[in-house]
């Protein structure tokens, strides 16, 4: 069983207009899906058929409708009651591809609330292969959250990893979880400075690596992922998509490689190719096993002198 935290989910409205136009009326298209990328993980994974269940907190109207969305899409739900309301983010889609989000920041987590999502979190990892803590904090959350509930895992037995960003990332690495999950962006701003070359990607991964973190997924958007692990380091490319929405592309790589088995180059092969079928698929609607295509995914070994483009996927 795989389980899923996610401090900060939110119902995730996805508008979809052909050229965005300030200050202009648009007529556009929208769809409603449950967000956060705990939750988007666990929605992969039960459209899979993976056992798995997402844990939240959740609070007011927007809380039980977030619920029921999971529960319409088959995902068995554990939910800390919180007394701020789930939040609402806004992404609006152009024709071209272009995405803009509107993000709330998520109302805040008393230390009572924070405690319990963390004894929650430790009591599904007690039967679980992985506990996979993911996304932003809300307001006012202390930045070690993420880092608390990879301890708490550990404690209990599961293997960890973490998909955040900024001081919530180098808290969660500071406690050595299993897996770390970083965009190329969040890389970057993890070290400080920009990294323009597979190379400097791997470079980076490697020093993580010697401060005790386990292996590093990194998704690298158009130009696939780079998996480092004890085993060895491979990348990963498929196919440039017809981008409908980046949105949850990288809850969706994660979930793909987790659902493979959590290492090794075909993990890797099945997290691209759910990223990619990701980003051809409107709003936040995740990939069912019907979307994947893995036979078009080239894994190789890390050429260090590529170029990273730095492209959306």
């Amino acid at each position: 069983m795989i389980a899923t935290v996610t401090p900060n989910p939110s119902l995730d409205r996805t508008v979809a207009v052909h050229t965005l136009h300030r200050g202009e009326v648009h007529r556009a298209r929208a769809r409603l899906d449950p967000g956060g990328k705990g939750v988007n993980v666990a929605r992969v994974l039960a459209a899979a058929g993976h056992p798995t269940t997402a844990l939240l907190p959740s609070g007011g109207p927007e809380g039980a409708h977030l619920g029921a969305l999971l529960r319409r899409e088959q995902v068995p739900v554990a939910e800390v009651p919180v007394r701020g309301a789930t939040r609402s983010n806004l992404t609006v889609v152009e024709a071209d591809g272009t995405t803009t989000k509107l993000n709330e920041p998520g109302a805040a987590l008393d230390p009572a609330e924070a405690r319990e999502l963390s004894e929650r979190a430790a009591r599904l990892a007690e039967g679980a292969d992985w506990l996979a803590t993911c996304g932003s904090l809300p307001a006012d959350a202390p930045e070690g959250l993420h880092a608390d509930l990879v301890e708490a895992g550990r404690r209990a037995g599961a293997r960890t990893a973490v998909d955040t960003s900024g001081p919530a990332l180098e808290r969660a690495v500071q406690v050595r979880p299993d897996l770390v999950k970083p965009n190329h962006d969040e890389l970057a701003a993890l070290v400080g400075h920009p990294l323009p070359t597979l190379g400097s990607v791997l470079e980076v991964v490697h020093r993580l690596r010697e401060r005790g973190v386990g292996a590093a997924l990194v998704s690298l958007g158009a130009d696939g992922a780079l998996l480092v692990e004890e085993a060895g380091a491979w990348h990963a490319h498929g196919p440039a998509p017809a981008v409908l929405s980046t949105v949850g592309a990288g809850d969706a790589l994660l979930a793909g490689f987790l659902g493979a088995g959590g290492s090794g180059p075909q993990a890797l092969r099945s997290a691209v190719a759910h990223g990619t079928a990701a980003v051809g698929l409107p709003g936040s609607r995740m990939p069912a096993p019907h979307d994947l295509h893995p036979e078009t995914v080239h894994v190789t070994t890390v050429d260090t002198a590529l170029t990273l483009t730095g492209a959306a996927p």
